[in-house]
């Protein structure tokens, strides 16, 4: 037998996490097309006196909206930290920490501006030439995410997005280009970001204007514009196999884990069958097949999706070689007369009486994190990957330029701390990208207050500030972590 693993292995990837669309900025620089995070609008949390946790759902009027009187609204993910033009320092800064990996994504629009171009845009991918330079001069490997939240907005107006076969060859064609054009420098790649959240946000996730769809086809479309990114995510996988013999490529969920309300069976079940339409992803992707137990699920809920002879051989072909989660919270789940509306979402309304909660009224769930790791190695048999996981907080800028986040770092050590329990459990993984390592705009709300890094970027809500980079504590705290192998908690 082998031996119970005593911490990290020494192959462990340590690093931090980030998106395109929320840190590059520059999006009318070197060519590049408009994507749909560039019209994600933001809309004040607060001024309802309740904090919006999602806000980023955009419907065809809004959107028409946006783009003929655009001068009125504010769109951060425009701007994002201006990462775009500051990279070396950023990185700098990252290697100063120490890190091993950089997880970042590729904004498909710097790539194919439209998504419909015969020819890809040379100056998008001499950016990330540069990026992933920059990374190999500190020995930091790149993961890189093929799609995260982003996609040409054209493709969105042409075909509604991921409800649209033909994204699918779109996709192939451009995840080919960067597969090949970076064969030498990035080893690790992820398809989609959290495709588990279309069932939160179909623009989001998937390109799509839902007050479009048929009355009462959400649910529908909502799965069949995943079947289209399943076999596009298989197809990717399919080339990046072909293309770099080291590669190392996966999927990506939200990780979600359903706890039951009480030891009545009725709970017991409903958190089984919440847990099994997060499981549904990875699931597809890791096993190459659609799981039995959605086959009443889509009849119950009278979902007809439209499946070709061949999609059957695509997806078996194009099974990922890891399985990565973001882990922020846990959920509870109960049999009530709304639960089948709650199963999977992002955030719950019931609320653990055992946990803390955030700013932001998130659930602080350490020991879920474990849980989590346990159930899904058990279930795939595949090494895993924690690629998001942090605390979003209203940070103070002190008078001396720093920035006092014990709370940020009572945080990390507490999930850290049970990733190497995890470990000792006999789970294999592979590495942790901590989200947003330097701060950035918030995916949901667009928020620039809402901090995740170990930097510091001076800038606010409506994009004000000088941009200037600062240390916190848990800089200097993660530096340590890193160092000794996440043995100096």
């Amino acid at each position: 037998m082998k031996k119970v693993p005593t911490g990290f292995p020494e192959t462990f990837l340590w690093g931090g996490a980030t998106a395109a669309n929320q840190i590059e900025g520059a999006y009318q620089e070197g060519g590049k097309g408009l994507s749909t995070s560039d019209f994600a609008a933001y809309k004040d949390p607060y001024t309802s006196g309740k904090v919006d946790n999602f806000t980023f759902n955009v419907s065809s009027k809004e959107l028409a909206e946006y783009q003929s009187n655009e001068g009125a609204y504010q769109f951060p993910k425009r701007w994002g930290i201006d990462f775009y033009h500051r990279y070396p320092e950023d990185i700098a800064l990252l290697a100063e920490m120490g890190f091993k990996t950089f997880r970042l994504s590729i904004s498909w629009a710097r790539i194919y501006p439209t998504g419909l171009e015969n020819q890809p845009n040379e100056e998008g991918l001499a950016f990330y030439d540069k990026v992933f330079d920059e990374c190999a001069k500190y020995g930091i490997e790149p993961l890189v995410t093929m799609s995260h939240y982003e996609m040409p907005i054209t493709l969105t107006e042409k075909y509604n997005g991921w409800l649209s076969r033909e994204l699918v060859k779109l996709f192939e064609k451009y995840a080919r280009t960067i597969l090949t054009r970076y064969q030498d420098k990035v080893k690790y790649w992820i398809t989609f970001n959290e495709m588990n959240m279309n069932l939160n946000s179909l623009y989001t996730g998937a390109g799509v204007l839902t007050d479009l769809l048929p009355p009462g086809k959400m649910l529908e479309a909502t799965y069949q514009a995943s079947h289209h990114q399943f076999l596009a995510s298989a197809l990717a996988v399919k080339a990046a196999k072909e293309i770099i013999p080291e590669v190392k490529i996966g999927c990506m969920i939200n990780q979600i884990e359903s706890y039951a309300k009480t030891t009545k069976p009725e709970d017991q079940l409903q958190s089984l069958k919440s847990n099994q339409l997060n499981m549904f992803y990875p699931d597809v992707q890791a096993r190459g097949e659609y799981p039995s137990y959605m086959t009443r699920y889509f009849a119950d809920n009278q979902i007809e999706l439209a499946i070709f002879p061949e999609d059957a051989g695509i997806l078996m072909a194009g099974k990922v070689d890891y399985v990565a989660i973001s882990y922020y919270m846990s959920h509870v789940t109960e049999a009530r007369e709304d639960a089948s509306k709650l199963a999977g979402s992002f955030d719950s309304p019931i609320k653990n009486e055992h946990l803390a909660l955030t700013q932001w009224d998130w659930p602080i769930d350490p020991i879920g994190l474990r849980i989590s790791l346990i159930k899904l190695y058990d279930r795939y048999g595949l090494p895993l990957f924690v690629c998001e996981n942090g605390l979003g907080a209203k940070d103070q800028l002190t008078s001396d330029n720093q920035v006092h986040d014990d709370y940020r770092i009572d945080y990390m050590r507490e999930h850290i701390s049970q990733m190497r329990e995890a470990i000792k459990d006999g789970v294999e993984l592979m590495g942790y990208t901590s989200w947003g390592c330097i701060d950035l705009i918030s995916c949901g709300t667009s928020q620039m207050s809402k901090r995740y890094g170990f930097i510091y970027v001076d800038q606010d809500d409506s994009g004000q500030g000088t941009l200037t980079r600062y240390r916190k504590d848990s800089f200097h705290w993660y530096q340590q972590v890193i160092k000794s192998n996440g043995t100096q908690l």
